[in-house]
């Protein structure tokens, strides 16, 4: 039986989290990735079979909430950011919660503003061996109180042993993340580390490998991402890929395939074993059914998606992508950024801004909208955007007459 985590009940929806536990009982070795529908008569939504808080999350939000009523007297930080979801933070933040770092990496609070009696809790994403050792330094155990996702301490673990067998990890990851400095920063202590972005990266990596780029090229490109004294000519005839965990499983299996092809075709077919760690284990399940029963939400036709997270979030800035491929799809923080029927303010992607657009919501009906989230949403947020939709039709079918079938 998959473990309860004790998540505060203002996280916990009268919707979703109902819905969830129906195709839960229904379906428990998760085999049917069909969305939930809920048919409200000039408006059907469609829920994504699985999206919201993973085991992670859960895992980092009962860590976080059980310590600060743990210790009320006790002055708590975070490192940074527990999880890319700005009302999970900003309601820790209001329980006198402090982050040592922003996002992005800048420091906001001193080592040496901190004693030995603080409590510092690592988040969800992990973080750095040298930032481990800066807390020792200061008599403060990381490992105390430690957030860390199973399925990023399992990429550190196969990472050390590829390293121990005498490959090199690629890390397949957006080197600026939190969660792939810290894998990053794991890994080099055992092997030669490059981290690699994309498709395009890929395909660059795979030209060194052949032999068809230069030296040059790969600096030009890696230098800033790759582990010191980092030698293509040496370093890139075993390897081994590991992922940022966030990151589509799709494009981590398709950045293996050019790698490992590269490698077959310098050294042989024959040799593969050789040269090739098949890491594939190592993928998150989670972020795995996220993105699969994305796949299977956007085949639906509906006329719009909303999908739901924190505008730093990863894992969801992918199902935006997967989403835009087939549809007008709004990616949004809670339901404040619905304004009105005609007007919403989202993220784009590709500005890295807030925008506002009009006449958002189709007159066409009934009007089928595909909505989901990102791993650390809450769905007590993403049932607000429901019903802040819901709210611009009528008349609709009541709530309980909806979720009758749902009982």
């Amino acid at each position: 039986m998959a473990r309860k985590f004790d998540i505060p009940e203002f996280y916990k929806s009268p919707v979703i989290s109902r819905v969830k536990a129906y195709r839960q009982m229904q379906d428990m070795r998760k085999r049917d990735l069909s969305p939930s529908v809920l048919d409200f008569g000039p408006v059907r939504f469609l829920l994504a079979r699985h999206f919201g808080f993973c085991f992670g999350v859960e895992n980092a939000i009962e860590i976080a909430y059980r310590t600060r009523e743990e210790h009320p007297a006790r002055r708590i930080y975070f490192l940074n950011e527990m999880i890319h979801n700005p009302n999970v933070n900003n309601d820790l933040k209001d329980r006198g919660v402090e982050f040592i770092f922003d996002p992005y990496g800048m420091q906001l609070i001193p080592w040496n503003y901190l004693a030995p009696e603080d409590i510092v809790v690592v988040p969800a994403f992990g973080t750095t061996v040298e930032i481990q050792e800066a807390l020792a330094s200061r008599g403060i155990d990381a490992y105390t109180y430690n957030t860390t996702c199973p399925f990023v301490e399992r990429v550190w673990n196969r990472s050390a042993k590829l390293g121990e067998s005498g490959f090199t990890v690629v890390v397949h990851g957006n080197d600026t993340h939190q969660e792939t400095r810290a894998t990053f920063s794991h890994s080099v202590r055992n092997a030669p580390t490059v981290v690699v972005l994309d498709m395009e990266e890929a395909h660059l990596l795979a030209d060194v490998i052949r032999g068809k780029a230069e030296r040059r090229i790969f600096y030009e490109r890696f230098a800033h991402k790759c582990s010191e004294g980092f030698d293509p000519d040496r370093h890139l005839h075993r390897i081994g890929i590991v992922n940022q965990t966030t990151m589509l499983a799709t494009e981590t299996r398709h950045i293996a395939k050019v790698l490992r092809d590269a490698l077959a075709d310098r050294y042989g077919e024959e040799n593969i074993r050789k040269h090739y760690a098949d890491t594939s284990d190592t993928l998150c399940y989670a972020t795995n059914e996220n993105q699969n029963a994305t796949y299977v939400l956007i085949e639906q036709d509906a006329d719009l998606a909303l999908v739901v997270g924190g505008y730093n979030s990863s894992n969801t800035s992918h199902i935006v992508e997967l989403c835009l491929e087939q549809m007008p799809t709004y990616f949004i923080k809670g339901a404040d950024e619905i304004r009105s029927e005609s007007l919403i303010r989202h993220f784009s992607l590709e500005t890295k801004k807030a925008a506002l657009t009009t006449d958002w919501l189709p007159d066409k009906r009934p009007l089928i909208v595909a909505l989901t989230s990102g791993a650390s949403c809450p769905d007590a947020i993403v049932d607000a955007v429901l019903l802040r939709v819901l709210s611009f039709f009528e008349p609709t079918r009541s709530l309980d007459d909806v979720l009758a079938c749902y009982a």
